[in-house]
């Protein structure tokens, strides 16, 4: 237990330790004096409010998009499931930052769209989407595949012959899905929500674009500026903010692991036949309408950024004469910062999903197989490094990992630190889905294995890895495809030759170079295509339900 826990706990919880310990003012004797200064602030009950109505607001709709699309796709005879869950995943790999602008010119004054087709409102007119409702509708659309990919796994893992001794009992489509799937699907449903809750708590892209040019602070805003406009000065009560952030977190996981704990069901794996209820005549209709929108959501933000990565100039009407691939040119083959942003961006996200995914399976049976007071700490404690704020955790890692104890060595300025940095903050998004999958496997088949003499890596290996596969690949594929984009924990740690491919879109944006930053978060979605494409080529070789926009 010791050689497993405490290696997590230190890259976990190491750096928002440190953090906490400059919070209260460590090395100048522990002081409070500044919690109730910070704590007390109107600003700070303003700012609270405001992130508890957007990420609440945000993952009730990311549940309601998620599992529509979730029990649609895993329990009915829709035709294209492959296609659908895939545009359905598409609005996670782009940068929050990049969904917020391509949102903002789908529907503001200097849309291209509208002004292609002369319906753009005048320049000066509100943007509609700098509101409340704006981000909730932002960070909903975001973060609906966290609770898609967490609870399509659940619900593969539901026996098909639960379903059918039902059916043919006489129960309608409607009391098999209130009855049977529903409750046996819980446990994931709420999984993906409080990962989704933490996800859109945390989130700076979205309300940065759409909260500061209205007025509309949340914390993670709230410490951005501050961090920005006072520096390192500020860090004590950058700590204290991180640390009211994390408690709200905190109290939202602890009360999904209630819940979660009053629910529990003995399931066998991986179902053997997957399940298809038909839908007869309402198969059309309700194809249509998935299809309408995911046009809503994903075609038309696309094309309003294709649309102005073609503009020879940011505010130009696009028109089939000066149409233009020049940007794409030149962000792509002419600035070699592009080449280097590609390299590391995908050997941070695979080393990132590779490492988690071989240390969340064992800790994950441990915490369900072996639960102790130490263990339910660190479940506890596991979502703090997520829920903080990117630029919070950045600078609790320059804090940890700028002198290594006992040497003279030092991490900061280098690739190293951003990869612990993507350790620490993802390590929950791989652990979820894994630990739901295990905590419905029935203990049986393991304790039958170890009667025959099996030592525990031999269960691991070739009871519990097989049916918590399909979790285990939602994980990792979550994992990369947050952090191939990620930019609020590297944008404050990343240096000359460490560039991501968020801090260049960031960059290219902040500097007024719109069209660029439109063209490179398109090469992003089409190297997703091209990656995803050479995983389906090899579908064949992977164990069923492994890929998981695969029906």
């Amino acid at each position: 237990m010791p050689i497993i826990l405490l290696p997590i706990a230190l890259i976990a919880l190491g750096p928002v330790a440190r953090l906490l310990l400059e919070g209260v003012g460590f090395g100048d004797g522990f002081t409070t004096e500044h919690l109730t200064t910070v704590l007390t602030r109107p600003s700070t009950g303003t700012a609270l409010q405001h992130s508890l109505i957007t990420a609440g607001g945000g993952t009730i709709l990311s549940i309601l998009i998620g599992a529509t699309f979730a029990y649609l796709v895993a329990l009915t005879d829709i035709r294209g499931k492959g296609a659908l869950v895939f545009c359905l995943m598409i609005p996670m790999m782009i940068p929050p930052q990049i969904t917020a602008l391509a949102w903002m010119q789908m529907a503001g004054p200097s849309s291209t769209i509208l002004k292609m087709f002369g319906l753009a409102p005048p320049l000066g007119s509100p943007q509609p989407l700098h509101s409340p409702a704006g981000i909730i509708l932002l960070l909903g659309i975001q973060h609906a595949s966290l609770v898609f990919l967490t609870l399509r796994a659940g619900l593969r893992m539901i026996p098909a012959d639960l379903v059918e001794a039902a059916r043919m009992s006489g129960a309608s489509s409607f009391r098999v899905w209130t009855q049977t799937v529903l409750p046996l699907s819980m446990p994931s449903l709420i999984a993906g929500g409080a990962m989704a809750f933490v996800t859109a708590l945390g989130n700076f892209g979205i309300p940065a674009m759409l909260g500061i040019p209205a007025g509309y602070a949340t914390l993670p805003t709230l410490i951005y500026q501050r961090l920005v406009g006072m520096g390192p000065s500020v860090l004590p009560e950058v700590a204290v903010l991180s640390l009211l952030i994390g408690t709200v977190a905190i109290l939202g996981v602890l009360l999904s692991r209630y819940v979660l704990s009053q629910r529990g069901f003995g399931l066998v794996g991986l179902s053997g036949n997957p399940l298809a209820l038909n839908l007869g005549t309402a198969r059309r209709p309700v194809e249509i309408g998935l299809w309408l929108f995911i046009f809503v959501i994903l075609a038309l933000p696309l094309l309003a950024l294709a649309a102005t990565s073609l503009i020879p100039a940011y505010g130009v009407t696009l028109t089939f004469t000066n149409a233009t691939f020049d940007a794409w040119k030149e962000v792509l083959f002419t600035q070699p910062v592009t080449r280097r942003a590609y390299a590391n961006s995908l050997m941070l996200a695979t080393g990132a999903a590779a490492v988690l995914l071989m240390i969340s399976l064992p800790l994950a049976w441990l915490m369900e197989r072996r639960s102790s007071p130490l263990t339910r700490l660190l479940d506890g404690l596991i979502d703090l490094p997520y829920a903080l704020p990117g630029v919070v955790l950045s600078i609790a890692c320059i804090l940890t990992f700028l002198n290594l104890p006992f040497t003279d060595l030092t991490l900061y300025g280098t690739i190293w630190i951003i990869l612990l940095a993507y350790l620490a903050r993802f390590f929950v998004v791989m652990l979820r889905p894994i630990q739901a999958s295990i905590a419905q496997l029935d203990p049986a088949m393991e304790e039958a294995a170890a009667s025959v003499g099996a030592h525990l890596g031999r269960r691991l290996r070739d009871i519990v890895l097989p049916l918590a596969a399909p979790s285990a690949a939602a994980g990792a594929i979550l994992v990369f495809l947050t952090a191939v984009n990620e930019l609020t924990v590297s944008a404050l740690l990343w240096s000359s030759g460490t560039e991501t491919l968020g801090v260049v879109i960031y960059n290219l944006e902040d500097s007024g170079e719109t069209v660029m930053a439109s063209a490179l978060a398109m090469s992003i979605v089409l190297l997703i295509v091209v990656l995803m494409g050479i995983v389906q080529a090899g579908a064949n070789r992977f164990p069923k339900g492994v890929i998981p926009w695969q029906s």
